[in-house]
């Protein structure tokens, strides 16, 4: 989605008011706690936060105080007011703000950058509103803890988050949005709907997956694993360990060692836990001489790796610590890489749109600062994928600097229901690794060549794949992902027969189908069914038995006409084959 000039200055303006949002409420947080501590507040999307070192653990209680203080500000159309001072007098000024004080001793300009709005200074480079009565409409969400400069080694702050907009309706939109993305949280229905959990005595960002969730995450994994063989990969399985040398190699130990788990000493040999799969291809490939006309080979695993997430990052399934990649590796010629990237985004398509997800968005990120190869590879690396990107037609943007330490890639970021992004597949070129590890194969003239890599992934994680689809869908499912797709309700005991029946043929025909026979009330038990988000609920009493026929409804309340056993099989078949 690309945006417009007067958007990018819409946003600009708006930037520059949360900004402004996030002093008006640190000045009001002072006026409460006159010994109040300051870090940073910045303008975030959609709207700021600030940090503060507290004499006492604030609670939500709070937050309608700090908001009276906050009108009262606004309405006093206090200027925002920018003055530059030397270091020395910075230091005065905020002679009892440490925090400040370690960031005035980081700045290497000899002067720095003050705001003032009423009783409140601020070291900030700004920019920021002419007037407090600029800033329009806010509100105040929640409180967090958060490290000092994300560290958890330094002290522990309490965070402030507000959202602000310029205009009391675009803030009442806003704040309905938020709760329906409350709604739909899926870390609330991952509870509710029996998927999943995390269990701190197991350790923080790691899933244990529950029969229900396992169901929907077989079924994902069992058409990954037929669409991905339909077209010519082969099914691969690599340890979760290996020896720490093969990390040294590709260079993981060097650029990515913060994001690794400490080696565990085997035998007196150091191994680590894999935070990727990609060297295990590697392995695999090398095991014997390759030739031309073996290319590409195209290597795929559902592979569990484990990455060093602080705790303060972790977020039910979408950060964790423990996930399963649905990960891929292409080796190829070099005239070949085009034609697989291309492959690789269809593919790609084709998957996300199956689940579900309509609107997305493309990058292609380009060469960090911690990278290696030369700016040559680097380059011949990027234009190839922006090729592909052009030959597939597909609409993307330059994310700079977002690149992989070793080759540039393409990310594709979901649109959910909500309009909210997630990261989605992932497509990286290679060369690195193909050189550090000697990955050939014997060409037409005889002789060795290297290798071109492609690592991908087509849904991303299983697990913040699965977050994105409860929320994407509140956690109804389509029929062909749903745990139990078809509840079975009979109205009576003497109709437990019948509702036995129903289930057999229906699970011939590989429906997920319950019967609940518990002595409850009907409308409980169809109120319980819709609660389950499941699809079809099927009342039976005196007059289907008779009649052979069913009762359908819906997850949604609505009541379908009368219908015979058969139209309901063809129906459920339907919405099973056509991934509805």
């Amino acid at each position: 989605m690309t945006l417009h000039h007067g958007q990018q200055v819409e946003d600009g303006k708006l930037e520059t008011m949360r900004h402004s949002a996030a002093h008006v409420m640190a000045e009001a947080v002072q006026s409460i706690f006159p010994d109040a501590k300051f870090a940073i507040g910045p303008a975030i999307e959609d709207g700021f936060y600030y940090d503060f070192d507290l004499p006492r653990p604030l609670t939500p209680g709070d937050l309608p105080l700090i908001e009276d203080r906050m009108a009262k500000i606004l309405a006093s159309n206090q200027p925002f007011v920018r003055e530059e001072i030397d270091k020395a007098a910075a230091r005065r000024l905020f002679s009892t703000q440490p925090y400040k004080l370690e960031l005035i001793g980081e700045i290497e300009d000899e002067k720095v950058s003050i705001y003032r709005q009423g009783s409140f200074v601020d070291l900030c480079r700004g920019p920021h509103v002419s007037s407090t009565l600029e800033i329009k409409a806010f509100k105040l969400l929640s409180i967090a803890g958060a490290y000092w400069r994300g560290d958890e080694h330094r002290p522990m702050l309490q965070r402030i988050y507000g959202v602000a907009f310029d205009s009391q309706e675009a803030l009442a939109e806003h704040l309905k949005k938020l709760e329906e993305a409350a709604r739909r949280d899926h870390r609330k229905l991952g509870k509710e709907l029996d998927l999943f959990s995390i269990h701190d005595e197991a350790g923080p960002g790691l899933v244990h997956w529950h029969p229900k969730g396992a169901t929907i995450r077989r079924i994902i994994e069992d058409f990954w694993k037929e669409e991905h063989i339909k077209r010519g990969y082969d099914i691969v399985y690599t340890p979760h360990i290996g020896r720490l040398e093969l990390w040294r190699t590709s260079g993981h130990w060097e650029f990515y060692r913060e994001n690794m788990y400490s080696p565990m000493v085997v035998e007196g040999q150091e191994y680590e836990i894999k935070p990727m799969n990609c060297l295990g291809h590697i392995l695999i490939y090398k095991t014997r001489l390759r030739s031309y006309r073996d290319l590409p080979l195209r290597y795929a695993e559902l592979g569990t790796v484990y990455r060093y997430e602080r705790s303060g990052v972790l977020h039910g399934l979408a950060r964790v610590r423990g996930f399963t990649q649905d990960d891929a590796h292409i080796f190829c010629r070099f005239d070949q890489l085009e034609d697989e990237v291309v492959g690789v985004l269809k593919l790609a398509r084709f998957m996300i749109e199956t689940f579900g997800f309509a609107s997305y968005q493309v990058y292609l990120s380009t060469r960090p600062e911690k990278a290696v190869g030369s700016a040559e590879i680097w380059e011949e690396a990027t234009n190839i994928l922006k090729r592909s990107l052009e030959k597939s037609k597909t609409d993307y943007k330059i994310d700079p600097g977002e690149g992989v330490f070793y080759g540039p890639k393409i990310d594709i970021k979901l649109e959910d229901a909500l309009g909210r992004a997630w990261q989605g597949p992932t497509i990286q070129v290679d060369f690195n690794n193909p050189q550090r590890f000697d990955v050939t194969y014997i060409g037409e003239d005889g002789r060795e060549h290297q290798v071109a890599m492609v690592h991908r992934t087509v849904l991303g994680s299983m697990e913040r794949f699965f977050a994105s689809l409860i929320e994407h869908y509140g956690g109804a499912f389509p029929v062909w992902l749903a745990p139990v797709q078809v509840v079975i309700i009979p109205m009576a005991d003497r109709h437990l027969d019948y509702a036995k029946k129903l289930q057999t043929a229906l699970k011939r025909l590989k429906v997920r189908v319950e019967i609940d026979a518990r002595s409850e009330r009907l409308n409980l038990k169809i109120r319980q069914a819709q609660l389950d988000k499941v699809p079809y609920m099927i009342v039976v009493g005196d007059k289907e038995v008779t009649a052979s026929t069913v009762a359908v409804r819906l997850r949604s309340g609505e009541q379908l006409p009368p219908q015979s056993f058969a139209e309901f099989k063809k129906t459920i078949r339907a919405a099973i084959k056509n991934k509805k």
